[in-house]
Formats: C-alpha cells, structure tokens, sequence
C-alpha cells in the first residue's frame, strides 16, 4: 500500500531516524527536514543525507517494510525542501548576520560555522556553495554565513540551486537505483544509513585535517 503525502503520523516520533519520519510522514515529512536542515540553525542535527537515500529507496517497494513512497512526488518534495530552505537560511543570514551563529552554544553549530566560512574563503563563492551541500551540518550554517558575509543573491541563488538539485536528487535516485537493483535491500537499511553517514562525513573530517596540516605548518615556517 503506498503512503500518503502526509502520512499517519505516531505519537511519539524519533527524528533522528529516518524510518521513524517516513512511517510517520510519508514524502512530506523529507520536504519538512530538508528546508530545516538546509534554512534554519535547529536544523543541524537532522538525518538529511540517510533520510534521502532510505526515502529513494522505499519508493521501489521491493522490499518487507511497510511504506512505500511515489518516487515523483519525493523528488518534487526533496527539491523543493532543499532549495526553499536555503534560500530561507541565506535571507535569514542577510537580516540577522553573524548574531543567530552568535547565540547559539551548540559546539558542533560553531565548528559548522566556522568551516563554512573556510569554504567561502578557500574555494569562492561557487564551489563553496555546492560542495557545503555535501557536508552535514556546514550546509546548514553556510547558507546563512553567505548572507551575513554579503555574497551576491544572484550568484547564491544559481549555486545553491545547482548544489541543491545534486545533493537532492541524486541521494535520493541512488538511494532508488539500489532498491530496484537488490531484492529485499531494506533487510540492510541500518548498515546502509551507517555507510551513508560515514562517507558524508569523509568531507568534513578532510577539512578538519587539511587545517591542521596547515595550521602545523605555519607554526613550522613561525
């Protein structure tokens, strides 16, 4: 039986797991997380990345879990979800600026931030905006870090648009193309989300050792 746009939703809903938001849900549970994810700082903690691929691939319905989602209908509500919600982040970064990131305690938040705004600096505008999409919780800051830092609307549009469709759409019809190619693949859900997780934050953690790298060198030339 194929779920509702909006399905039955529990009592009780774990966002952190992303078959618990799909029961619940349904695809515009992934529209919902994805403009939180990508606009507003509260949004960091959120599954986007497993949450893509597990959605594309219970759209095959191939498998022994109980929803199945319309493959149109995700892409249209992952799209949406991604790009709206960066737009949002951007916009909300223009009026309030480096204050919301100010507030916030959140040690991970910070080093978001902080990383979004090496991205911004080392790689321009562009590249920047696309590859932050990749990254977990820097393609929640960075958006709003690019409208405190005053990058053009116009440039920030294009690219977040570009990063944006190929980080939703792609998650989301790699996560499908496994479904229809392996049958019963949600018997491996967990260990799948696990590699997803792991290799999205390979990005993050070779940031992290380029900078100490570099750092380490500086004092060495000090």
């Amino acid at each position: 039986m194929t779920a509702p746009l909006f399905g039955a939703s529990q009592l009780a809903v774990n966002v952190l797991s992303t078959q618990s938001l799909l029961t619940a849900f349904g695809v515009l549970g992934v529209g919902v997380v994805m403009f939180a994810e990508t606009g507003l700082l509260i949004g960091f903690f959120l599954p986007g990345d497993s949450l893509l691929f597990t959605a594309g691939l219970l759209c095959t319905g191939s498998g022994q879990h109980s929803v199945k989602l319309s493959l149109p209908a995700l892409l249209v509500a992952a799209s949406v979800g991604a790009l709206a919600g960066a737009q949002c982040g951007y916009l909300l970064g223009r009026k309030a600026g480096v204050a919301l990131l100010a507030r916030s305690r959140s040690v991970r938040l910070q080093e978001g931030a902080h990383r979004a705004q090496e991205l911004l600096e080392r790689y321009g505008h562009a590249k920047a905006i696309v590859l932050a999409r990749f990254v977990p919780v820097v393609r929640t800051v960075l958006n709003p870090m690019a409208g405190a830092l005053g990058v053009p609307a116009r440039t920030f549009t294009v690219w977040q648009a570009v990063g944006g469709l190929v980080w939703s759409l792609g998650l989301t019809l790699g996560g499908y193309a496994l479904g229809s190619s392996i049958p019963n693949v949600d018997r491996y859900l967990l260990p799948i989300i696990a590699v997803i997780v792991a290799v999205s934050l390979i990005p993050l953690a070779a940031e992290v050792y380029r900078s100490r790298r570099a750092a380490k060198a500086k004092e060495v030339r000090g």
